[in-house]
């Protein structure tokens, strides 16, 4: 009976210790998938701020705000990633802010 008790000891000492690496583990790879999604909105919003910004500054300079998302990026320094983000850029008359969306592609 002596002998069956140390096995049960002898299998949770190796237990817990393995029980409690899984859990860190687990909390790691948890954490860097928020971090990962965080980053990934930050991107976007960063994106869209910069065209936005652009699009006020040529408004200001020029009297009118650009026909098109390609006139921001010839004359205003945004570059996008056609590979990582879509942007829906849609003006309505040229002294309304047009409606942009930026839409991170998967």
């Amino acid at each position: 009976m002596n002998n069956h008790v140390f096995r049960k000891s002898a299998f949770l000492t190796y237990l817990v210790p393995i029980l409690f690496t899984a859990g860190m583990i687990a909390m790691v790879m948890y954490g860097l998938s928020v971090t990962e999604r965080s980053s990934q909105n930050e991107g976007t919003r960063i994106l869209l701020e910069s065209i936005q910004r652009a699009a006020i500054t040529c408004y200001a300079i020029e009297g009118n705000y650009p026909g098109e998302l390609s006139y921001i990026e010839e004359n205003y320094g945004v570059r996008i990633d056609q590979d990582r983000y879509r942007v829906d850029y849609s003006i309505f008359a040229s002294n309304v802010m047009p409606t942009i969306h930026v839409v991170e592609r998967e």
